[in-house]
């Protein structure tokens, strides 16, 4: 098959997202003028594995945090939408995400084509044993009054699947997200500055296979003069416009 020369030709597209589709959910980033970590420098030590072990303070913050209504208030998009449609077409390839909020589940995409690089906050994992579940179970027991929840499996550190400092990515993720870099034939890079790796290295990767290549975001980043087209704007107004998309409106 040869190379397609448009979006609209494109039937095994990839989407690359950032914290710019989370920021239009209301999720703050953590280093942007109002992000988390720059409105709380502590909050950085809740990202940092070795922290996390040893001090119970930071837990017990990551926990409050977890356990905020506010931080399960946001809602899936109208860019969240149009992916979701855009699979129902059967032209998602995969979903390759920065993001650990898990709304693109929560709009509708299968799981199964959902890549999350640095992990989830939806999910548990005990570091002892390694059993979890899911953070629905954890929060609860924290909004009943235990500030640092034990496993209850064997009374170890519990903590979300999400990836910290110190740590390595999960492999798997890793390689089933370069297998769709590589077969694609578009890749959409959504909300994220492609500044951050490896991540950032599937944009051009997918480029040198062959794939239609398009950056949609409301600032400059590293590949604005690789891609075959660059979006600037609302990503709640330009994703679904470019994918020529009708977005349910019943939420």
């Amino acid at each position: 098959m040869g190379k397609v020369t448009s979006l609209a030709d494109a039937t095994r597209i990839v989407i690359l997202s950032g914290a710019g589709l989370s920021t239009a959910a209301g999720i703050p980033d953590f280093r942007g003028p109002n992000g988390l970590w720059t409105r709380d420098p502590f909050a950085e030590l809740v990202s940092n594995l070795s922290w996390y072990l040893r001090d119970e303070d930071v837990r017990k913050s990551a926990w409050q945090r977890r356990a905020d209504p506010a931080a399960w208030a946001a809602k899936p998009t109208p860019a969240h939408e149009a992916i979701v449609e855009l699979e129902r077409q059967g032209r998602l390839r995969a979903v390759i995400t920065q993001n650990t909020d898990g709304l693109q589940q929560v709009a509708g995409s299968s799981p199964r084509l959902v890549h999350e690089i640095h992990g989830s906050m939806r999910t548990w994992r005990c570091e002892m044993c390694g059993k979890g579940g899911p953070m629905e179970e954890m929060v609860a027991r924290v909004q009943a009054g235990e500030d640092d929840p034990r496993c209850p499996h064997c009374g170890g550190i519990t903590r979300a699947t999400v990836i910290l400092f110190e740590e390595v990515l999960d492999a798997d993720v890793l390689e089933a997200s370069v297998k769709a870099a590589e077969d694609c034939d578009a890749i959409i890079a959504v909300g994220t500055t492609l500044s951050v790796y490896p991540v950032a290295a599937l944009f051009p990767l997918a480029k040198e296979r062959g794939a239609y290549t398009v950056i949609v975001n409301d600032s400059p980043t590293a590949y604005d003069d690789e891609a075959d087209e660059v979006i600037r704007g609302d990503l709640d107004e330009t994703l679904p416009r470019l994918l020529g998309l009708e977005v349910g409106s019943s939420t």
